[in-house]
């Protein structure tokens, strides 16, 4: 990780959970990273707690969903530090539709923050590496592991394909940065359950023992793994589930 010390990652969500872990341990690997979420009460406070660290966390407050607003906060991010080297989209919803009843509007809301957002921060992060002609970077997409099986209880059907879209869309972008010769590599990571406040909200306790379920900082590890590789390994895919985990 030394390399990326002093650069500039954007992790999206990072008010609570994973994205929080995950900013936490670039943040201790001397990255700077900007934090965004609709929030940044929690941010603040993640920010206050990592003073120390060699990196630092600068929350930033941004509705994903909004496309004018993702662009503000890259323009704000170029004008403060100078660019974005490194982004993960982190933030997505699952709102439990099955395929039968699911509400269109709802199903639309997903595909704005678990597909189209991440498309908009990839592409800018892209742009913004390659308008200061750096020749490497990274763009981290957070999946599930729905994005390569469609599982049989219904809640999560109308999810599924939303993470199925930005699997495709990842492995898309590779190809393209590929044939540029560029060194911005791409990656996804697909985890099974989490143990977050969220998924605790929406889940029943009993699933939840360590067995089962993945823990933030887990996650967080194989994002920082995905950026430790050598710049000529390109780590495209990594699926993690906790050892007893049945789905």
């Amino acid at each position: 990780m030394d390399r990326w010390t002093g650069r500039v990652a954007l992790v999206t969500g990072v008010s609570k959970g994973l994205g929080a872990a995950i900013a936490r341990a670039l943040v201790k690997n001397g990255m700077v990273v900007v934090g965004c979420a609709r929030h940044i009460e929690n941010m603040q406070k993640t920010a206050t707690d990592l003073q120390d660290e060699k990196g630092s966390l600068i929350p930033m407050k941004c509705d994903l969903t909004k496309t004018e607003e993702i662009e503000s906060m890259f323009q704000k991010i170029k004008e403060q530090l100078g660019g974005v080297d490194v982004c993960v989209n982190n933030a997505g919803v699952d709102l439990f539709l099955d395929c039968k009843t699911g509400s269109l509007s709802d199903t639309k809301t997903m595909y704005e923050l678990n597909v189209f957002a991440a498309i908009t921060v990839s592409q800018l992060t892209i742009q913004s590496i390659q308008e200061r002609n750096l020749n490497d970077g990274h763009i981290i997409n957070m999946s599930s592991v729905c994005e390569s099986t469609v599982h049989e209880d219904s809640s999560c059907h109308m999810y599924t394909p939303t993470k199925c879209a930005l699997k495709a869309f990842t492995e898309g972008l590779r190809h393209e940065l590929r044939k540029e010769k560029t060194k911005i590599r791409t990656t996804m990571i697909s985890p099974g359950l989490v143990d977050t406040p969220q998924a605790r909200a929406d889940m029943d306790d009993n699933l939840f023992c360590p067995e089962t379920c993945l823990q933030p900082d887990d996650v967080a590890a194989a994002v920082t793994f995905a950026l430790s590789a050598p710049p000529c390994v390109n780590v495209r895919h990594i699926c993690l589930h906790a050892i007893h985990d049945s789905f």
